[in-house]
């Protein structure tokens, strides 16, 4: 896993998935300020780096979730690559909305979802938690038994480490941000004095920049 999450944090630099800003900020949905941003999305314009992941999901779920029946993406950035790993592993795929459709049959969730369906989660990335949890709970609501999730990349912030373990979901992602940050450093994306802004934030997020 270490030299899976290498390759993945150098391809996210390298694509210019992540952005590294230590002397301006980010603003992200939540209303937090940040000096990085990641936009995985970019990943799926980059047909190695697309295989990697999904590859390498689909090695991360057979190993930990052998008994799943369904893959989930949350919307919307996780559908794409939810996709890749279902077909990968041959297996049918659902996507969670973040809202119900607000006409028609006013899903929350799209596609067959069995109940009793045992379920793994794709995210792209993980920062709060919160959307994620949002995901895992409507699914559950719908009947299905939901195994864990696994992710692209995650900031390892304690908030969602809490909004896991609250919820009894198991997370196992492909990158985080200390190998990011260590592979940033080695190859020159990050200067060693821009590291100080960047430890400053990472130990109060929610009130940098405040």
């Amino acid at each position: 896993m270490e030299k899976t999450a290498k390759r993945i944090a150098t391809d996210l630099l390298q694509i210019k998935a992540i952005k590294l800003d230590s002397a301006n900020y980010f603003t992200w949905a939540s209303g937090w300020h940040s000096p990085i941003y990641c936009d995985n999305r970019k990943t799926l314009s980059y047909p190695d780096v697309r295989k990697t992941i999904y590859k390498s999901f689909a090695s991360l779920i057979t190993d930990k979730f052998s008994d799943v029946d369904v893959i989930a993406g949350v919307a919307t950035g996780a559908i794409a690559h939810g996709v890749l790993v279902a077909e990968k592993l041959g297996k049918p795929f659902v996507y969670v909305r973040s809202a119900p459709k607000a006409h028609g049959l006013e899903n929350l969730i799209e596609g067959d979802l069995q109940e009793g369906a045992r379920v793994v989660v794709v995210e792209d990335l993980i920062s709060t938690g919160g959307s994620s949890i949002a995901a895992v709970n409507a699914l559950r609501k719908a009947g299905s038994e939901v195994l864990g999730m696994v992710a692209i990349f995650t900031y390892g912030f304690d908030i969602a480490r809490k909004q896991m373990e609250d919820n009894d979901c198991l997370l196992y992602t492909l990158s985080d941000y200390t190998t990011l940050i260590e592979e940033a450093i080695e190859q020159g994306y990050v200067k060693a004095e821009e590291l100080e802004t960047l430890k400053e934030w990472r130990e109060s997020p929610s009130t940098w920049k405040k």
